[in-house]
């Protein structure tokens, strides 16, 4: 039996269940590679005011008459990369502190998330551009590209979520995860009178959301429903309608009806505040096998 190609695996990994961790990176990864392609070839055929033009489709401008002709924008610019730089930091930090959201809250907090902290970022780079007159010189001519607003909410997140979580830093060692996240928070505040002002003022931005985001969750409340609801329409489109089967099956009695798994059990949301508090006093070792499978079930939900 022949091995599966290149396209046949990508495509098994693509419709791999809750894999938002590894689409959005895909996505992300897709549309820098063929910009790039498309950069080489109207660049050595002297047409780059094409691909100018096709920069501006997916950037999103500081200017607000410029942003309305274009609202798309404010959802194409966090997956648009130039530079290969750029898209390598971003989906490194996006991958590290991704999983730990993954892993903990699911699939489905990970993509709230990240869209979230994309469009905060978005809202506040042309906000801030246009109320404050220290950047009114810029707002003309001002765009905005990159993950990182959706990045920094992903990092800020998962900080506000398990702030004692511990990884390894090259030269560093062990270093806990909230102090990775007020360090380039305050990094990005340091540098909004800068060159890249409005790529900081983003990132404050998504800052912002993940940590309000994770606040809420903890209390219940998941602010970020309508996003994954969308998403589900979206692809529901895209999905033919299965044919209609008529089938007849005897009716049980009530001594038939399915008892539940042995183990599962409704979870009420003040157990869940309960774990999640014990997980940031101390981290998920700190759980119990029980603990950990309620809190597995209910990222499920």
């Amino acid at each position: 039996m022949q091995g599966r190609g290149f396209t046949d695996e990508f495509k098994a990994a693509w419709k791999k269940p809750d894999n938002g961790l590894i689409q959005i990176i895909v996505i992300n990864l897709v549309v820098f590679i063929l910009l790039n392609l498309f950069r080489v070839i109207l660049s050595i055929s002297g047409n780059m005011e094409m691909y100018s033009w096709m920069i501006n489709q997916l950037a999103l401008p500081s200017d607000i008459g410029t942003f309305l002709t274009k609202p798309w924008t404010l959802i194409t610019y966090f997956f648009t990369h130039e530079r290969f730089f750029h898209i390598l930091f971003n989906m490194l930090f996006f991958y590290w502190f991704g999983k730990i959201i993954y892993e903990f809250l699911g699939n489905n907090k990970l993509i709230n998330l990240y869209v979230l902290g994309g469009l905060m970022g978005g809202f506040l780079f042309i906000l801030i551009y246009n109320l404050i007159p220290y950047y009114s010189g810029l707002v003309e001519l001002s765009i905005l590209l990159g993950a990182s607003a959706g990045v920094f909410a992903v990092v800020v997140g998962a900080a506000t979520f398990m702030p004692n979580y511990t990884v390894f830093l090259l030269f560093l060692g062990p270093v806990k995860i909230k102090y990775i996240a007020i360090f380039y928070v305050l990094l990005s505040f340091f540098n909004i009178d800068g060159s890249n002002a409005g790529g900081e003022l983003s990132h404050l931005g998504g800052a912002l959301i993940g940590f309000l985001y994770i606040h809420q969750i903890k209390k219940g409340n998941d602010f970020g429903q309508p996003i994954i609801s969308f998403i589900t329409f979206i692809k529901s489109l895209f999905v033919p309608n299965p044919k209609i089967k008529v089938s007849y099956k005897n009716p049980k009695t009530k001594s038939q009806k399915r008892k539940p798994p042995s183990g599962s059990s409704n979870i009420d949301q003040t157990e869940i505040d309960a774990i999640l508090d014990k997980i940031s006093d101390g981290g998920y070792e700190s759980l119990t096998k029980e603990e950990k499978q309620k809190l597995f079930n209910a990222s499920k939900k």
